[in-house]
């Protein structure tokens, strides 16, 4: 198997547009499936494609709860919480940077609201 870097191997399992959105999200707590559409603003499938990718690679956990309806839970995996650091690192320099340029952006908060 061919090595690859360290930053390569965190861009593989966070890239794209929405994986860091994701765990943010769900940095504040279980959310299903809804919320998470509803504050992504994102079809089904893509959030669907994300999650599966996102709990292969062992960051999501997926919880099926025997009810009618199912109701179905993600949550982050222990694994999945030690890249919290790293979401906050990435919040607060999102942050600093607005406050240099635009200024239209508020802090982080999702993480921390449940």
């Amino acid at each position: 198997m061919k090595k690859i870097s360290a930053i390569e191997m965190t861009m593989k399992l966070v890239g794209g547009k929405w994986k860091c959105l994701i765990l943010y999200y769900l940095g504040g707590g279980a959310r299903r499936s809804r919320d998470l559409l509803a504050l992504l603003g994102i079809s089904q499938k893509v959030l669907t494609e994300q999650l599966r990718q996102l709990e292969a690679d062992g960051l999501v956990e997926r919880e099926v709860f025997a009810e009618v309806p199912p109701k179905v839970e993600y949550r982050l995996s222990a694994e999945g919480r030690t890249f919290l650091p790293v979401l906050e690192v990435m919040c607060n320099w999102g942050k600093d940077y607005d406050s240099r340029h635009e200024g239209l952006v508020s802090p982080c908060s999702q993480m921390n609201q449940r």
